[in-house]
């Protein structure tokens, strides 16, 4: 690298000239010396956001010049923001103009080589805790001042106190990084000296909200730092600040491994000397085991896949932080010895990664050279990563792949052109990824062995009857089939865009997988649906790579496309669920029916709270993958019928509850809050779901049927800035739900959503007071739809809303009938379905003695003698109602046990008519239906 002399003297790149002309005429310069204007103009032409800045506040150019100056810690000439008794207005400038004056001072220190990259991550982290601080004592006095303070039981006033989570937790903050934070408080209790006392968590809710705000917010001055509270206990459907005695309840009973690694670097960035300990010491048991504890490891492990397979996914290159021997690897390879010996060994317990690295070394876990090779490539990385953001203040680990921004980083990092720069982080990422591997990977896979045959068969010229004969395990016929489809697969690659490495992974995977197909039967559809996926990634080398460095993967794939053609579509269609192939024990291991929120949860997390686009495609794919899993457990008997049923259903409630969760905070930072409901209570708002949902018998491709009620007054108005009424709120809440839900993103649509079964239909508002509800159910409802709403349960909402749901459900299914007159509608009901359907239909959902027959025996049952037995309308599943029927003597036990028995056959075939030929017979199925028609014949004659 050259030195700073050296580029001072150098004549500028031409286009970093014209950047420096265009921008000297508009900076306001005070008189400087010759080596100080060539600094000057070495800012500018590296830093776009050094010139912005020098332009809005002049006054900081001697600052910048003044290198005695910079090389001191930037808190010894950089003092606390006082801000007690400013408008807001003037907090939120002060603020922003505070902190893009110092970054500007961190990052001037950096290029002019005064400062070392250690000392400018402890600055910006200072910066951070400083600017933190100043915010929380001025939003802490303006909420107290209105509401009085919370009070410790000493009388004492109480704070908030703020953990800053990753980098910010560690003092090893970059330039321009989002801030992760989580809100707590000692105890509860309620306020004391204001105009009205509230709860503490009240409390501090709303000074936690407007700390965030003075922070996150964007005004005309920028915005100080984007806060991210996903971190907190329960993510965003959690509250925003939670006690001491709630935290550690969550994380004994609810904490994940992944939130072990993220409380690793959480530090109190406002300690207060009595609270402080007790805090530290409630979290370090969940933190560090007693033990040597080696389930971090393979933890850390899938961690790291989750990064690999989202760099596929994002198609990300040149990634220093993410990328193999990235900067995330260092942090993985010392978080990990951390964990696994730092319940032992007390002196690992930091959140410093630099002294971690010093501590791991003094404890022989790193030998001294890899200590001091490790340090030195992780401080290069973030010299690298400091510049990259500096260069526009932007969020990104990406080297630039334009003339321009690179000219910037190669004369910001004192090299002669963009490949000596190049060369030297690929090196230093190399080595990181040997440490890495020595520490956390698995290995190498081993090369799969190259079948003479497969090679034979890939690469000869010779016809598809000559090489037909080599195959001899196969029939003639298939043989050629086999090796056309191989040709054809051929000659379309020749044809598009693979590349060499393409090729290259091509005549490795088509041996192993032509040497897994071998003796197989139907070996040549097999292979048609295996290529059928190929094609989708033939130019997406990343996912070639991974199904030739993971047989595993491959191996899944061969298995699942010959158990079923919907499932090699579906992998053909969305070739990111082949990360999902790659442990075969994930694969098959479906969740808990409560484990779908959290994982969730988790994959949320990573998504920014305001790309909506991403999130609505993340959802998609997290969607496709848990249901890829869900139809492998499916396929190879892991899972029966009923259990898939409610895998499918645990997953949309999941899906449900994420996206109601999202767009209402989309429509509540719009238009706030309904009147009299606040950000910590529920949202007075259900999901109810009718059919399929309603009914725990969701399929593959079942849409939803969903209604949606709430319980606020239709006309209050809303508390934003721009009011509407709740009746307003709560349908454009149901739009964005909807929008969500069927909006086509390249992941497909989340699920189809019929809103028809609301009151009125397609004629009524898509959300209704739940009392119109219940007066639309009571009043104007057709029998079929009392029908529907045997099947009908809630699936999102609150205690309130549900009891009321409920007792609405309750009242209209016990509503005393005459047996005549609903005998006679249920039939005319089915009569038209059946001309609507064909009155010969050999569907088994329509036929005579099919699904919709069996299912409108089990709605009369509830709706003629629910008035008398309250047991039958208790569940909304076909299963139990039957049950509940033959307990009440309704039916008998054999017919009963008989209805159940065809109920399943008939789903199972409807079922795996997606996923599979079904198995059953024809004369099974038709004695089947015949079990159906035999007590519709009872009932309705």
């Amino acid at each position: 690298m050259s030195p700073l002399t050296t580029r001072l003297a150098a004549v500028l790149p031409f286009e970093l000239q014209h950047e420096v002309d265009l921008v000297l005429p508009t900076v306001v310069m005070p008189d400087l010396s010759t080596a100080q204007l060539q600094e000057f103009k070495l800012l500018l032409a590296v830093s776009p956001f050094l010139s912005r800045v020098m332009q809005q506040q002049p006054e900081l150019i001697a600052v910048l010049l003044n290198k005695e100056l910079l090389a001191l810690p930037l808190a010894h000439h950089n003092p606390l923001l006082v801000l007690s008794e400013q408008t807001e207005a003037a907090v939120f400038k002060a603020l922003r103009r505070c902190r893009n004056a110092q970054l500007a001072q961190i990052l001037a220190a950096d290029i002019l080589e005064v400062k070392s990259t250690e000392q400018c991550l402890l600055d910006i982290s200072g910066m951070a805790n400083n600017l933190i601080n100043s915010a929380y004592q001025w939003a802490y006095q303006d909420v107290a001042t209105q509401w009085g303070q919370p009070l410790d039981q000493q009388g004492k006033p109480m704070p908030l106190l703020i953990l800053g989570m990753g980098k910010l937790g560690g003092g090893e903050l970059n330039f321009s990084s989002d801030i992760d934070l989580i809100f707590t408080y000692p105890h509860n209790g309620e306020t004391s000296g204001g105009r009205r006392a509230v709860e503490n968590q009240q409390f501090f809710t709303k000074l936690g909200q407007k700390l965030i705000s003075a922070l996150h917010q964007v005004t005309a001055d920028g915005f100080v730092f984007r806060v991210d509270m996903r971190l907190r206990p329960f993510g965003d459907s959690g509250p925003l600040v939670l006690s001491f005695a709630a935290m550690e309840d969550y994380y004994q009973a609810q904490g994940r491994e992944w939130e072990r690694y993220a409380m690793l670097k959480a530090r109190i960035l406002n300690p207060d000397p009595v609270h402080a300990v007790e805090l530290n010491q409630l979290l370090k048991p969940f933190v560090y085991r007693r033990y040597i504890d080696y389930s971090a490891l393979e933890s850390l492990r899938r961690m790291k896949q989750l990064i690999e397979q989202e760099n596929r996914r994002r198609n990300r290159v040149d990634n220093i932080k993410l990328g193999a021997g990235g900067i995330r690897e260092v942090e993985f390879v010392v978080q990990t010895l951390q964990l696994i010996r730092g319940g032992r060994i007390p002196e690992l317990q930091q959140v410093s990664i630099f002294k971690a690295l010093d501590a791991l070394q003094s404890q022989g876990l790193l030998d001294t050279e890899q200590q001091q090779q490790l340090r030195q490539d992780y401080l290069w990385l973030r010299k690298v990563e400091q510049l990259l953001q500096g260069l526009d203040d932007q969020q990104t680990q990406t080297l630039p792949a334009d003339e321009l921004n690179r000219q910037r980083m190669v004369l910001g990092l004192g090299f002669e052109n963009w490949q000596q720069l190049i060369d030297t982080t690929v090196q230093a990422m190399g080595r990181i990824h040997q440490h890495f591997k020595l520490v956390i990977d698995q290995g190498d896979n081993p090369e799969p062995e190259e079948m003479i045959l497969g090679r034979l068969c890939w690469d000869s010229e010779l016809s598809s009857d000559d090489l037909a004969e080599h195959l001899e395990w196969l029939a003639a016929e298939e043989a050629t089939e086999l090796l056309d489809h191989l040709k054809q697969f051929k000659q379309d690659c020749q044809k598009r865009s693979v590349g060499p490495r393409g090729r290259e992974l091509l005549e490795k995977l088509i041996p192993v997988l032509l040497h897994q197909l071998a003796k197989q039967q139907g070996s040549a559809l097999v292979l048609q649906r295996v290529l059928g996926v190929f094609r989708q990634i033939v130019s997406r080398t990343a996912y070639l790579e991974l199904l030739s460095e993971n047989p595993p993967a491959l191996q899944q794939l061969v298995m699942l496309c010959h158990k079923s053609g919907w499932l090699a579509e579906h992998l053909a269609r969305y070739p990111l669920l082949l990360d999902e192939l790659i442990d075969p024990a994930q694969l098959y291991q479906v969740p808990d029916s409560t484990d779908y929120q959290d994982k969730l949860r988790q994959v949320m997390l990573r998504v920014p709270t305001d790309d909506l686009e991403l999130q609505m495609e993340v959802l998609r794919q997290f969607k496709q993958a848990q249901q890829l899993r869900i139809a492998a457990a499916d396929i190879t008997g892991i899972l029966p019928l009923m259990k898939v049923s409610d895998h499918l259903t645990f997953l949309a409630e999941a899906i449900i509850a994420a996206v109601v969760e999202l767009a209402w905070q989309q429509m509540a930072e719009k238009y706030g809050l309904p009147a009299g409901l606040k950000p910590e209570d529920a949202k007075a708002f259900a999901v109810l779901a009718y059919g399929k949902l309603g009914g725990l018998e969701l399929g593959y491709g079942s849409d939803l049927d969903l209604v949606f009620v709430h319980q606020c007054d239709n006309l209050a108005p809303t508390q934003g800035d721009k009011a509407i009424d709740s009746r307003q709120f709560y349908i454009k809440l149901v739009q964005r739900i909807v929008h969500m839900f069927t909006t086509r993103t390249p992941s497909g649509v989340l699920y189809d959503i019929d809103t028809r079964l609301r009151p009125a239909g397609n004629a009524g508002l898509l959300a209704v007071h739940i009392d119109t509800y219940a007066d639309y159910l009571e009043k104007e409802a057709w029998t079929w739809e009392h029908q529907a709403l045997v099947r009908s349960r809630l699936v999102y909402g609150d205690s309130k809303i549900a009891q009321r749901f409920h007792q609405i459900r309750s009242e209209i299914l016990a509503k005393p009938r005459d047996l005549v007159v609903l005998n006679a509608e249920v039939t005319e009901m089915r009569q038209k379905l059946r001309q609507h359907h064909g009155e010969q239909s050999t569907e088994v959902k329509h036929a005579s003695g099919g699904i919709v027959d069996l299912e409108f025996i089990s709605q009369y049952l509830v709706l003629g003698y629910g008035h008398q037995y309250a047991d039958l309308y208790f569940y909304s599943d076909n299963i139990r109602i039957l049950d509940a029927a033959a307990a009440v003597g309704l039916l008998h036990t054999e017919q009963t046990q008989a209805l159940q028995q065809a109920y399943q056959q008939l789903r199972g075939v409807s079922h795996r008519q997606t996923l599979a030929p079904a198995t059953e017979s024809a004369q099974q199925l038709e004695n089947a239906m015949e079990q159906v028609r035999e007590v519709w014949e009872q009932l309705f004659g």
